[in-house]
């Protein structure tokens, strides 16, 4: 009989999260073997050592892993289990982006009489660069859906694309070769697009068609996208461009220094300092910092920004020079190319609270 160390494997089960039967399983399949077994009456004992290893087998089940990786997983070191378990979320992401889209080609097959809009054709590498660009201001948030959306405006002028994580606003405006017919307006699954991303930037025309539920990404010679349609109202964010008021300060900077100067930065909030002299990238603590030639008019302004926000707001604005509209130090700035306006950007800067001695997101 096995010591009194030992649990029987109901015990065991209660503890693992395992059930006998499943334990029984993965005895006979090597995974996880008893310690001991009584040899008159057959019944399995565990040692407390293995609940480590119980826990994980259970866990590894629960997200679909098969034996073979399971096996792997546990009977390897740390650094290759790890990649292991990436490798294999990677494939049930991929599978599922699969079959969701091969869904939305089977009920659109079903209901082949299903109205469709057609709301503008654009170049393919372009609307993929613009996607790229303002996908960058989106975000998973529990409760807040919308903001891993990007919403698409159709105009008989123009398509506009904007997405906000409530700290960051882009928008780029994009002119079809032939104005849209119709008006249109709506939040699309920024994971869909960026699923579709590859494909589109490939295609040389690109026909954006809405239908209930989703827009189908129609490209000649290569496989239709579908990508789903959020229910959520997106924020009003023309009624918060119409009350931007007019700058006060406006710097005109070259890009890439100024991307330079936040790399080289070692935390996580900036403070820029505007001025005659130019921009000077510095510290929130106000040490010295990285001057920067600018083209600087109106006010003196120092100002804060969380480095997540003011980054990828400089990094994805278009052409050489970066033009800044300023306007003050707890409004949101305008970060937009200074020879092309399509792409726009508001940032929304940080505050010092002196009396808390702590940082805070800036109001507008």
């Amino acid at each position: 009989m096995p010591n009194s160390d030992l649990m029987p494997i109901g015990v065991f089960a209660q503890r693992s999260g395992l059930t006998s039967s499943a334990l029984r399983f993965y005895a006979d399949s090597g995974l996880l073997p008893p310690a001991a077994v009584d040899p008159v009456t057959g019944y399995r004992y565990y040692a407390a050592d293995q609940l480590a290893r119980a826990t994980t087998l259970r866990q590894l089940r629960e997200i679909a892993m098969p034996l073979a990786g399971v096996e792997a997983v546990l009977d390897t070191e740390v650094e290759e289990a790890a990649r292991l378990l990436d490798e294999h979320v990677a494939k049930i992401v991929g599978d599922a982006a699969a079959a969701l889209q091969k869904a939305a080609v089977i009920k659109s097959a079903l209901g082949a009489d299903v109205p469709s809009l057609l709301i503008a054709t654009l170049k393919g590498p372009v609307l993929a660069d613009a996607v790229e660009q303002v996908l960058t201001a989106t975000a998973h948030e529990p409760g807040m859906t919308v903001l891993a959306g990007l919403h698409i405006e159709a105009s008989h002028e123009a398509i506009a694309l904007t997405a906000t994580d409530r700290y960051r606003l882009s928008t780029r405006t994009l002119v079809p070769p032939e104005p849209p017919a119709q008006t249109w307006a709506g939040t699309v699954n920024g994971d869909d697009l960026r699923a579709a991303v590859a494909e589109v930037r490939r295609s040389a025309r690109v026909h954006i068609e809405a239908v209930p539920h989703g827009v189908w990404l129609r490209m000649p010679e290569r496989e239709d996208r579908h990508c789903r349609l959020l229910s959520e109202d997106f924020p009003d964010h023309r009624l918060m461009l119409a009350s931007l008021g007019e700058a006060t300060t406006r710097a005109t900077v070259s890009k890439d220094p100024l991307l330079r100067a936040l790399e080289e930065h070692p935390g996580e909030r900036i403070a820029l300092h505007v001025g005659d002299h130019g921009v000077n990238v510095r510290s929130a603590d106000e040490h010295p910092g990285i001057p920067l030639p600018a083209t600087v008019t109106g006010e003196d302004l120092q100002i804060r920004f969380e480095m997540t926000t003011l980054y990828p707001a400089v990094s994805t604005a278009i052409g050489p020079d970066v033009m800044l509209d300023l306007r003050g130090h707890d409004r949101p700035v305008t970060i937009r190319s200074a020879d092309r306006g399509d792409l726009t950007t508001l940032a929304m800067p940080i505050k010092f609270d002196h009396s808390a001695g702590e940082r805070q997101r800036g109001t507008s």
